[in-house]
């Protein structure tokens, strides 16, 4: 007698569905850089992708970016968000930045039934820091998720994160008498804050950034979580300090994802790479100070009679306006046609937009002049370069303590802040000259470039954290 069995197979389940993440950049090229690192990155985790684009756009950088970016990844998206306008009421805020990301903010009422009609729809919204405020509420009108990217480095965004509670009522401005000390802030968990290091709108009572910053403190604590371009063995203390509830139980966890990896798409003047195809290795000094910081005609002459009399080999790129727009004057204007011609022979000058990562990545460099904003500090661990840290504003004297802290830089604490004072040439050589002979900065950079290999292969905490993001949104 034979029986026959019946075998009900189980039902395989559907695999699940790739997440669709809105991204929101705020103004400048520090912000939209790696809000299109992290897009390119989702992309390629088969994430849809819907790039949120201000109109209109603040700077011809930008634009350029975007449209170069967009051409080389046809499966993401944009969304046009047109802003209203904004005047502030203050004549002397002349920052095109700071009004900008006002304007931003209180124009973000559009983006909802924008983003309600996507398809497929929306899992996340992610903004940068500085759209952070208005996104919070977008996210909430549409239920979902919100996550922050934090363009600093995780110490200044703790710092950042504590702010409400150390502003004045009725002034938004930090209360330097009552923190006990004055020459320090203490914020719990974290290494003192010099007070010298903390951006001077701060102490401005009413100043439309320290408005804009406090909105953004006050967002951070509604975020499922803060994406920070960092890893841990570079910001370990940090990093350990929040999300460990040191700092503040209430504050969502900082998710280390750096150091976020080049798309290779630079709009950039090619010369300068092959100028240093020509230099030996190590030989050459990079001064960039951003596209954020113009530095003043005195301190340009100085600064080249530092390169000059350093006797090493330079690249520097030279930015004379805060906007691109107006950037019009030519090299030989600001630095002088007797310069150019007496260092023909071992230094090249330009303006416009250059490839730093390729720059910083060329066997050439030696040593990095940088104004320590945080895409160029994380740029430069990640290659291995020592660096001459010269913060000018904003987070950037915070990032040269991080900088300084983990042995990979040297910072003079006494260059002030931009405009503050003119840094003779004669000291500009001399730091020059200590981070091009120092081999132990020059062997701690090569350990710290090693770790952030090891933080983004597959595998490694930040590609661990990003695929956790990934799942925990298609759930």
């Amino acid at each position: 007698m034979s029986t026959t069995t019946n075998y009900i197979l189980p039902l395989s389940s559907p695999p699940p569905l790739s997440p669709h993440v809105a991204l929101l950049p705020s103004a400048g090229m520090g912000h939209l850089t790696p809000i299109l690192l992290l897009a390119a990155m989702l992309a390629s985790h088969n994430c849809h992708v819907t790039l949120i684009t201000a109109q209109p756009p603040l700077s011809t950088a930008k634009s350029t970016h975007i449209s170069t970016f967009l051409i080389s990844h046809p499966t993401i998206n944009t969304l046009n968000f047109h802003i209203i306008p904004y005047t502030p009421p203050d004549p002397t805020t002349t920052d095109p930045f700071f009004v900008q990301y006002e304007a931003m903010n209180r124009s973000v009422h559009l983006l909802s039934p924008l983003l309600s009609s996507t398809s497929p729809p929306l899992s996340t919204i992610i903004s940068d820091i500085g759209a952070c405020a208005g996104a919070c509420h977008v996210a909430d009108d549409l239920g979902l998720p919100h996550y922050i990217l934090s363009t600093t480095s995780a110490r200044f965004t703790s710092f950042v994160s504590h702010l409400p509670s150390l502003i004045q009522p009725h002034t938004t401005s930090i209360n330097i008498a009552e923190t006990r000390d004055q020459n320090q802030i203490l914020i719990p968990g974290l290494a003192p804050f010099e007070t010298s290091t903390i951006p001077p709108p701060f102490l401005i009572p009413n100043h439309i950034f320290t408005n804009t910053v406090v909105s953004s403190s006050l967002a951070l604590r509604k975020a499922k979580g803060i994406l920070i371009n960092t890893f841990h063995a570079f910001e370990h203390e940090t990093l350990e300090a929040v999300n460990g509830g040191k700092l503040n139980p209430d504050l969502p966890p900082f998710l280390p994802i750096g150091p976020l990896e080049p798309h290779g798409l630079e709009v950039a003047d090619s010369r300068p790479l092959l100028w240093l195809d020509q230099q030996p290795p190590k030989s050459v000094v990079f001064v960039s100070f951003g596209n954020r910081t113009a530095l003043l005609k005195e301190q340009i002459t100085e600064l080249g009679k530092g390169l000059e009399g350093s006797g090493y080999k330079f690249l520097w790129v030279l930015k004379s306006k805060i906007v691109d727009k107006e950037d019009i004057g030519e090299v030989e204007e600001l630095v002088g046609d007797s310069f150019i011609q007496r260092t023909k022979d071992r230094g090249v000058v330009v303006k416009g937009w250059v490839d730093q990562e390729k720059i910083l990545t060329h066997p050439s460099i030696g040593c990095f002049i940088s104004h320590c904003g945080w895409n160029s500090v994380v740029e430069a661990v990640a290659r291995g370069v020592p660096m001459l840290a010269w913060p000018q504003i904003g987070d950037q004297k915070v990032n040269a303590g991080v900088v300084e802290t983990v042995g990979i830089g040297v910072w003079d604490k006494g260059w002030g802040w931009l405009g503050e004072k003119v840094v003779k040439g004669e000291e500009i050589a001399e730091k020059v000259t200590t981070v091009m002979t120092d081999s132990k900065l020059r062997e701690n950079a090569r350990k710290l470039r090693e770790e952030a290999k090891g933080a983004v292969k597959v595998g490694g905490s930040c590609d661990k954290v990003l695929r956790e993001i990934i799942s925990n949104l298609q759930h």
